[in-house]
């Protein structure tokens, strides 16, 4: 018997998305360079909001996407790749797979981060160049573009790897919960809350989170 259960929750979804799009936006508008730098820069505000919302979120949202589900120990992820894994691991993020979103946020907020503080010397420069010191900017410059980006495009490669592993190897598309929220499952699990007000809840996080970025901006600036 397969039992339907509501993985992911709507604006767990649309951030998820959102995220990928943006991030294949700044690596070519980076590629690009020039003019497209200021798309770059937009983009990289755009992820400064969805990780804000990500983190607020992993405390509010549905239960598979509270961090509390997927915070694992050691012992716990030791267990999983030796395959004595517990049950709830086949309905949200599993060990590994809640490393590899842990890391990603992580660096993602660095790459955030650092690139507020670097400066290519030629016509694009973060907003906060001119709160730091030289070595600062040049510190943050070379991590956002020669360590920074590289980490990133690692772990992503590693993320789309681990999919297709999951898939080929151990028949569990984990792509199709996160389009359309759900997942089969031969074992009962408790559904995430998916309710129009838990929807519209997360749109006014959202919008606070868009709000205080666009604020910092103009103080900034």
């Amino acid at each position: 018997m397969a039992y339907v259960v509501r993985v992911w929750d709507a604006p767990t979804r649309l951030f998820h998305w959102l995220l990928v799009a943006s991030v294949i936006a700044l690596v070519i508008t980076a590629e690009i360079g020039g003019a497209a730098m200021d798309w770059h820069f937009r983009l990289g505000y755009v992820v400064l909001a969805l990780l804000a919302f990500r983190l607020i979120w992993g405390f509010m949202g549905g239960r598979w996407s509270r961090f509390a589900t997927f915070l694992y120990s050691p012992r716990q992820v030791l267990a999983y790749l030796q395959g004595r894994g517990a049950q709830e691991h086949l309905v949200g993020h599993n060990p590994m797979g809640a490393l590899s979103v842990f890391a990603l946020l992580t660096f993602l907020a660095l790459q955030v981060g650092s690139g507020l503080m670097s400066d290519d010397e030629i016509a694009a420069a973060g907003p906060l160049t001119r709160f730091v010191s030289g070595t600062w900017v040049s510190n943050a410059t070379f991590y956002h573009k020669e360590v920074g980006k590289l980490i990133l495009i690692s772990l992503v490669l590693l993320h789309v790897l681990a999919i297709a592993f999951y898939f080929f190897k151990k028949r569990d598309n984990l792509v199709k919960p996160m389009i359309n929220g759900d997942k089969a499952l031969e074992f009962p699990a408790e559904s995430a809350n998916d309710s129009k007000v838990q929807r519209v809840k997360a749109a006014g996080i959202a919008l606070v989170c868009a709000a205080l970025v666009g604020a910092l901006l103009a103080w900034l600036n």
